[in-house]
């Protein structure tokens, strides 16, 4: 998610201030994406470059209101609108981290998706403790907490298969890739 996005989201409604923004945006998340004041007032700034808001009111104190302009309701339907793709998130650094593991001499890839094991399995357990604690008036914390724990739940039978693939191919020689392949569905299940 970007954060122009969630702020163009909480503006949809009423003009806000900076700092209500933050407050808001991270109680929808659970303040599982805390926001630095100065990312906020950033990202304000380019918005209101792009024409996406618009300062409402200032006052005495320098404090600005902003509101959300028509450009920026357009841009946020549109967004709500545009499923997200793998494509465009960010980069698995847990799947780069193994492959170049991989790739160095010497380093025990085993031991690297062991230790990645226990702390996903920390980190799950929780999450799960979280969850169990949450109302159920909660419902933006609680889709959040759940796509979290879906997630590490999907990183640990990932590892899972990482780990029997090491098994598999331990003592066969490494290749090194000369070009970047998709491989075709029969390749990818094996």
């Amino acid at each position: 998610m970007s954060i122009k996005h969630g702020l163009l989201a909480l503006l949809q409604d009423e003009p806000k201030y900076g700092y209500q923004l933050r407050g808001e945006f991270e109680a929808a998340t659970g303040a599982t994406w805390p926001l630095n004041i100065g990312q906020v007032y950033t990202t304000l700034t380019r918005l209101e470059r792009d024409g996406l808001v618009r300062a409402a009111s200032s006052e005495g104190d320098g404090r600005s209101m902003y509101e959300i302009t028509d450009a920026g309701r357009t841009e946020l339907a549109k967004w709500f609108e545009t499923p997200v793709t793998r494509e465009s998130r960010p980069r698995d650094e847990l799947a780069i981290k193994l492959a170049l593991a991989l790739a160095v001499p010497g380093v025990d890839v085993s031991a690297v998706v062991q230790r990645q094991r226990m702390s996903t399995m920390q980190s799950l357990q929780e999450l799960t403790r979280l969850k169990r604690n949450s109302t159920d008036g909660e419902i933006s914390w609680q889709l959040v907490i759940e796509s979290m724990i879906f997630g590490a739940e999907a990183e640990i039978r990932w590892l899972d298969h990482c780990e029997s693939m090491l098994l598999r191919h331990r003592g066969k020689p490494r290749a090194v890739p000369q070009k970047y392949d998709v491989p075709d569905e029969q390749e990818a299940r094996s």
